[in-house]
C-alpha cells in the first residue's frame, strides 16, 4: 500500500506552515483536507494557502468546485485518489494536511455505504426548518438518533437533515450505519501527526486570525459572492465566517456582535476538531515547533514505505 503523511489539527494552529517546512525539502505535494478550501471564490474566510505558499509546495484539492456545487467526503475521496496515485507513481511523498477529520478518515479508511440523497425529502426538511426553525429538526434528530445528535452542532442544518434523511430512507439511525462499517478499510499506510499546543494560545491565534481576515476584506468577499448570485442558504455560505458576514451585511448583527460571535464560534469549532482527532489512537501529538522530531519520524516512515 502507498504511504500518506497526515498533518492534522484544529483551525489556526499552523498546519499550512508546518506542512511547508516538512514537504518542501522532500519535494512533496499536499492534498488539502479542508471542506471549505475546495470552493472557488472563497479565499479569505477559508484561510487558503497563498500563491507564494503554493509555489513552495504544490497543493491539491483547493479551488475545485464553485460555492453552489454539491461536495462531500465521498466526492473528496473520488477526486483525491487519482492525484495520490499519480504522485506515488512519480515518486513524490504525499502529505495530507487539514482540519476536516471526516475527509481524512474517509480518504484513509474508506466510507460506509449509505443511501443517495432524496431531493424531495431534503426539500421537505428545509421547508420545515424555514417554517419552524432548525432547532425543531435538531430535537427530532435527538429523538431518533441521539448518538448522531451528540456529534452534531445544533446549527449544522446540513448534517442534521442528512441524518434525518438516512433515518427516513432506511429506518435505521445514521449512527448505526456508521458503527456497522467502522471505517475498517485500510487504504494506505499512514503516519498521522496531530498538531497541539496550549489551548489558550490556540484561541489567541484564532482571534488574531479573525482580525486579519476582516482586515484582508472578508466582508467584501462575502458581498461579492452575494452579488454574483450565490444564495446565503448554500451549504458553503452557512459555514463559519461566511454566515456571520451575511448576518452583518443583512443588518441582523452589528459589527461588534459579528466579530464576537465569529471568534466564539471559531473557538468552539477548534474544540470540536480537537475532540475528533483526539479520538484517533494512531495520532502522534507534537507541537508545531517540533519540526525536527516530525522530520525524523517522516524520514523513517518514508524509508519503510517508499513511493514507487
Amino acid at each position: 500500500m502507498n504511504a500518506l503523511v497526515i498533518i492534522a489539527g484544529p483551525t489556526g494552529i499552523g498546519k499550512t506552515e508546518t506542512v511547508l517546512k516538512l514537504g518542501e525539502p522532500l519535494g512533496g505535494e499536499v492534498i488539502g483536507a479542508d471542506s471549505m478550501q475546495v470552493y472557488k471564490r472563497m479565499d479569505i474566510g477559508t484561510a487558503k494557502p497563498t500563491p507564494e505558499e503554493r509555489a513552495r509546495v504544490r497543493h491539491h484539492m483547493i479551488d475545485v468546485v464553485e460555492p453552489d456545487a454539491l461536495f462531500n467526503a465521498a466526492i473528496f475521496r473520488e477526486m483525491a485518489e487519482p492525484i495520490i496515485q499519480r504522485l506515488h507513481a512519480s515518486g513524490k511523498p504525499v502529505f495530507v494536511a487539514g482540519g476536516t477529520g471526516l475527509y481524512i478518515k474517509v480518504l484513509s479508511r474508506g466510507i460506509f455505504p449509505c443511501p443517495e440523497g432524496d431531493k424531495e425529502i431534503r426539500q421537505r426538511f428545509k421547508a420545515e426548518a424555514n417554517t419552524h426553525g432548525r432547532h425543531m429538526l435538531f430535537d427530532r434528530l435527538q429523538a431518533v438518533d441521539p448518538v448522531s445528535a451528540a456529534k452534531t452542532h445544533p446549527n449544522d442544518t446540513y448534517r442534521i437533515i442528512r441524518a434525518l434523511e438516512v433515518f427516513e430512507l432506511t429506518g435505521r439511525p445514521f449512527s448505526e450505519h456508521h458503527n456497522a462499517h467502522r471505517f475498517q478499510e485500510t487504504r494506505y499506510r499512514t503516519l498521522k501527526i496531530g498538531l497541539t499546543m496550549d489551548r489558550a494560545i490556540v484561541y489567541e491565534q484564532i482571534e488574531q486570525r479573525v482580525d486579519r481576515m476582516l482586515e484582508q476584506g472578508l466582508l467584501d468577499e462575502v458581498k461579492g459572492l452575494l452579488n454574483n448570485g450565490f444564495s446565503p442558504d448554500l451549504k458553503s455560505m452557512q459555514s463559519i465566517g461566511y454566515s456571520h458576514a451575511v448576518k452583518f451585511l443583512q443588518g441582523r448583527l452589528s459589527l461588534d456582535e459579528m466579530v464576537h460571535t465569529l471568534k466564539r464560534d471559531t473557538r468552539r469549532y477548534a474544540k470540536r476538531q480537537l475532540t475528533w482527532f483526539k479520538a484517533d489512537p494512531e495520532m502522534i501529538w507534537l507541537e508545531p515547533d517540533e519540526i525536527d522530531d516530525m522530520r525524523k519520524r517522516i524520514d523513517v516512515f518514508l524509508e519503510s514505505y517508499p513511493a514507487s
